[in-house]
């Protein structure tokens, strides 16, 4: 019983002892017990590094922090997909026919993501209903817009439109820095639901095949 005595008086006394301390000057702070984390070297995004601490040289000659605001290699973002790794050239485009989308169709919320997320990013050229007819199109200012309801596009693969959308094509440049992978891949499901349904094969008479 002492004991527990001892060290609840030890404890308050601590602990007043920090008050009086932290509040015996209000035009002073008080001690800082882990100055790191008060005064904390965060770096926002796009703000100027002090060349005072920070080098963007590995070699790092003066001893300097070096940041080079880069993600570590190999690392990926929360909440992201796998790299796409193959290169921008013919044969890279050729492969991505090969590429498969990821994602399982899209329902509910995800699918009103794609279409809002589509028409922030591509209705401006390709129009709300994909058919190169939006109103940087129509303006005369950009030629050659796609009309993603062809034929042509609706038989190219996911892979190739992810492709085309990763490194950009022909007017259209890169989207790689404005979405992520995951939201390409939607896009990519949305656009589907715009473009026309191929054609049903047609059923065989069934007396012919009964004659065989």
């Amino acid at each position: 019983m002492k004991k527990n005595t001892i060290i609840t008086v030890l404890l308050f006394s601590v602990a007043g002892l920090a008050v009086m301390t932290g509040c015996e000057n209000k035009r002073k702070p008080g001690k800082i017990y882990m100055p790191d984390m008060t005064y904390s070297r965060a770096i926002e995004t796009y703000a100027p590094l002090d060349s005072v601490f920070f080098t963007t040289d590995e070699k790092n000659p003066k001893g300097e922090i070096y940041y080079n605001r880069k993600p570590v290699e190999g690392s990926i973002a929360r909440g992201e997909l796998f790299p796409y790794t193959l290169p921008n050239d013919s044969l890279g485009y050729a492969m991505s026919a090969q590429v498969k989308n990821p994602l399982p169709p899209l329902v509910t919320k995800d699918s009103v993501e794609a279409a809002r997320l589509f028409n922030i990013n591509c209705a401006i050229c390709h129009g709300a209903g994909a058919q190169g007819n939006g109103p940087l199109s129509t303006s005369g200012k950009i030629g050659a817009i796609a009309n993603l309801t062809l034929p042509l596009y609706v038989s190219m693969t996911d892979g190739t439109m992810f492709h085309s959308i990763h490194y950009g094509k022909n007017n259209m440049g890169s989207y790689a820095g404005q979405l992520s992978r995951l939201q390409r891949w939607q896009i990519i499901q949305y656009v589907r639901t715009l473009q026309p349904k191929a054609a049903a094969a047609p059923k065989a008479d069934s007396a012919a095949v009964a004659k065989k």
